[in-house]
């Protein structure tokens, strides 16, 4: 079969690959449909290895060369004979964590935190952007008749964002902030709508990204390097800031913005994956009483909860798609052009069984 492997720093390879064998009694093979590109997997790309083994990964053994993707849905094919949640010819969106279930977090159900976490499309044996895919049954969720198989694909990136909102504790009439529209951001602020923000305020220095978060209509779009940026935020909240900020950038600026555009009490999510230590100010923390909270993933029981929020036509996750590619484009029209400013894309999808 075909599948996109990652070998190392600006090289994947679109290459034929060994077919899946008999299945285990509790694997689920699945036929990726569409399978989204991740800032991981773009930051892998561009200056990886990072995340995905280069010696045997202690949970799976998987070392690279690396199957890419891991938000994907796809139809089941085949089911193990001890699989009774999915069965052939269902459309499933993909879990892609792999635990332990066995250390200290994952016996007290922060499974995303385990020691040993490994994931389809980064560290496992299989990926999304192929032609098949092996899975344990926990990893896939049915979707609903309503739902498409892109929505189905942008389950996970959306799991990431709504923990952040969660985390928050982002309640109906609050105001976000959100910085960065880039996908995580862009869904972050979809998200913190759907759990009733009043008002949801994106910050993006970024000039393509700004006119594409106001076309899509996420959220009222600003320029962090504006002059009069804080002062904006403060007039828009009465002078008193914004009840909950989410970082989604992974920047110093941006977390320094977040700190200080929060109100008194307020919380600041770090969500954006920082590739080095950030400078903030600790004094502001004291003197406005500032809660800090940081997120991994999600939980890895939220997939029918998000999956029903899609459903139900509150979340419309779609709206985040700027390209869809076939796999055989995948590299040029997908990874540089996401990785390309001028290019002016937030999410694309890849077709890995196109024809």
């Amino acid at each position: 079969m075909r599948a996109l492997r990652y070998h190392g720093r600006r090289d994947l390879r679109l290459e034929d690959v060994a077919a899946p064998g008999e299945l285990g009694p509790g694997d689920v093979l699945v036929r990726p449909s569409w399978c989204g590109i991740c800032g991981t997997d773009l930051h892998e790309y561009a200056a990886g290895p990072i995340v995905t083994p280069v010696t045997p990964h202690a949970l799976n053994g998987a070392v690279l060369p690396q199957i890419f993707g891991h938000e994907f849905a796809g139809e089941v094919l085949a089911v193990g004979r001890e699989v009774r949640s999915a069965r052939p010819g269902d459309r499933v969106s993909v879990m892609p964590i792999l635990t332990c279930g066995r250390c200290h977090y994952c016996r007290r159900g922060l499974q995303q935190l385990c020691v040993s976490m490994a994931c389809t499309g980064l560290s496992d044996a299989w990926g999304g952007i192929a032609e098949l895919a092996v899975l344990k049954e926990e990893q896939v969720t049915v979707l609903p008749d309503n739902m498409s198989d892109e929505q189905g694909a942008l389950i996970e990136p959306t799991a990431v964002a709504a923990y952040a909102v969660e985390r928050g504790g982002v309640r109906p009439g609050d105001t976000v902030l959100v910085a960065g529209a880039g996908p995580i951001g862009a869904l972050a602020a979809l998200c913190a709508a759907a759990a009733g923000a009043s008002e949801v305020l994106i910050s993006e220095p970024g000039v393509n990204r700004r006119a594409i978060a106001t076309r899509l209509g996420l959220g009222t779009v600003l320029d962090p390097a504006a002059a009069g940026f804080h002062e904006l935020l403060r007039e828009r909240t009465s002078g008193i800031g914004v009840d909950v900020a989410i970082e989604c950038a992974g920047h110093q600026a941006a977390l320094a913005d977040c700190v200080r555009a929060v109100r008194k009490r307020g919380v600041v999510v770090q969500t954006g994956l920082h590739v080095g230590p950030a400078q903030s100010d600790p004094f502001l923390w004291a003197l406005h009483e500032i809660t800090l909270v940081g997120t991994w993933c999600y939980g890895l029981n939220d997939w029918p909860r998000v999956i029903a929020q899609v459903s139900s036509g509150k979340l419309p996750v779609e709206r985040v798609v700027t390209g869809r590619v076939p796999v055989d484009r995948a590299v040029v029209d997908g990874f540089d052009a996401l990785l390309d400013p001028q290019a002016g894309h937030i999410k694309i999808l890849v077709q890995p069984n196109a024809a």
